[in-house]
């Protein structure tokens, strides 16, 4: 039962932490020799120089995608989670839970 208790207190905090969630649309994806570099604009960013943002990964692991062009939800990660020295994000599917679908990957943010 301590367990258990214990178990989902950390599923709640970890729920809790990615909170941070942002409406963006992609633009491009490409690869640059193995790293995928994804150009996108935030939605609701009053200052479009501010809105441009661009994500990176790393082609290898399973986690990195080049997503097509459309609608997503970004999730900001707490600092120093995540593969990436930076900023990491996860992306979803516009229509996605985040605290139960899968996501399409994790990148490094780098705001323009």
């Amino acid at each position: 039962m301590k367990q258990a208790l214990i178990l989902l207190l950390l599923m709640a905090g970890v729920a809790a932490v990615a909170q941070d969630k942002s409406t963006i649309t992609v633009k491009s994806s490409v690869v640059v020799s193995d790293v995928v570099v994804v150009t996108a604009t935030q939605a609701n960013i009053a200052d479009k120089a501010k809105a441009a943002i661009e994500l990176r990964c790393n082609k290898g692991p399973s986690s990195c995608k080049a997503p097509e062009p459309g609608t997503y939800q970004m999730v900001r990660l707490p600092k120093n989670w995540g593969m990436y020295d930076c900023a990491n994000v996860d992306l979803y599917a516009a229509s996605a839970d985040p605290a139960t679908d899968q996501k399409i990957g994790e990148y490094c943010l780098i705001e323009k």
